[in-house]
């Protein structure tokens, strides 16, 4: 009887859309329950390295995603006190070939509409929005879901993917507020005609420069610009999407080259967000629920990688799942076992590039642009293979864990 109830899934974002879309591949039937009274995504542009499109073609929505992103040339990382280029890693045909598959970048609603619609058109997918989630319970064979105001709904396990403050996690793991790292990242999108010219460059660029950096790249087939900057504030509460004036923005820039300050004069309609994380668990699974994405292991935005961290735990679930379906504990353990220590690291090297890539000074800064001018392209994909490789993702790798 419980083989027939469905998979709960708590969160509507990029990594519960996945894990629906993916358990969907499988012939598995989930709800999806969201607090938002609609379905759609906040914030602006992300950037989906390699990783990401091995997950888009496992969760079979490549096509839709390669629709909808733009194809950069070069990850470019610039000194932005003295304008000049420190390095760049190019993403043409050696690259594609190295990963076997391309860097680009996306706006986070148009993602989120691909999972959608992927969901929406599986025929196994139940979303259910203006559910606040609450708590969970579980008798050893079935999982109950308790939403505000509302009745329980039972499923055969539980999914806790509703970011960085998950009541699932919550109730799991009990660690309380996530941690307030001080960094303020302030966000624009910009039409391309706004975007000075001398910038509009087909690439990721990343500005550099003592506890501050900028990034900018184009979005939605070079209809926009995606802006944002980040400097260390030591702000000590969490903001997220807050207006701001583009004066408030521009504090602390002052040592900034002129031609990287431009991003911020141009910028229009900032808003701020304080970043936050939390440091990497050993365990995000109670019996018959599991976290999923930022619920399991938020981490900072340097390395790009939170949205990819989501789809990669989606399908590494989905694949456990089909495995071990007849035993859910034995699947979510497995699970874990998959993405545990890779997240772990991400979550680490996360801060630790904030630190010494995006923000030292003096001779920090100076290591940094010596070590980094002396790699070669083949020296950056060797160096990049654990993060943007296929990280043992496909089916054979489920069973591999399972054997040990």
């Amino acid at each position: 009887m419980t083989q027939e109830l469905p998979i709960l899934i708590a969160g509507a974002g990029i990594g519960g859309l996945a894990a629906a879309c993916g358990l969907a591949r499988k012939g598995l039937r989930s709800i999806v329950v969201e607090q938002a009274p609609q379905l759609g995504e906040i914030g602006a542009g992300i950037q989906i390295g390699p990783n990401a499109f091995h997950c888009f073609d496992y969760l079979g929505i490549g096509d839709e995603a390669r629709a909808v992103a733009v194809f950069i040339d070069k990850l470019r990382l610039m000194d932005a006190q003295t304008a000049e280029e420190i390095t760049a890693i190019p993403l043409d045909e050696p690259f594609r070939r190295f990963y076997g598959n391309p860097y680009a970048v996306v706006h986070r609603a148009d993602l989120h509409s691909v999972l959608l619609n992927a969901c929406r058109d599986s025929g196994l997918v139940d979303i259910r929005t203006d559910h606040l989630v609450t708590g969970y319970a579980q008798d050893g064979t079935t999982v109950t879901l308790f939403v505000k105001d509302r009745e329980p709904i039972r499923g055969r396990l539980l999914i806790g993917a509703e970011g960085l403050r998950s009541p699932i996690r919550a109730q799991m793991i009990g660690d309380g507020e996530p941690r307030v790292s001080g960094h303020t990242t302030y966000r624009s999108v910009i039409p391309t005609e706004q975007m000075p010219e001398d910038l509009r460059w087909n690439a990721a660029t990343l500005w550099a420069g003592p506890k501050c950096h900028i990034v900018h790249y184009p979005l939605k087939g070079w209809k926009v610009f995606n802006l944002v900057v980040t400097y260390h504030r030591d702000v000590k509460e969490a903001i997220a999407g807050k207006p701001v004036s583009r004066e408030e923005v521009a504090q602390g820039f002052e040592h900034v080259h002129p031609k990287a300050r431009q991003i911020i004069e141009h910028g229009s309609n900032w808003k701020l967000w304080v970043l936050c994380d939390r440091d990497p668990i050993s365990n995000w699974v109670d019996g018959r629920v599991a976290l999923l994405g930022d619920s399991a292991h938020p981490m900072l935005q340097y390395f790009a990688q939170g949205a990819c961290m989501a789809m990669e735990d989606a399908v590494a679930l989905s694949h456990c799942l089909e495995h071990f379906g007849e035993n859910p504990e034995v699947a979510l353990q497995r699970y874990q076992e998959m993405r545990r220590v890779r997240t772990a690291r991400v979550q680490m090297n996360s801060r630790l590039i904030g630190e010494y890539i995006y923000h030292p000074d003096d001779a920090k800064a100076a290591v940094r642009n010596h070590v980094m001018r002396s790699m070669t392209p083949d020296d950056w994909y060797r160096q990049l293979r654990w993060l943007y490789g296929s990280n043992g993702l496909d089916e054979a790798a489920v069973t591999g864990v399972a054997a040990e």
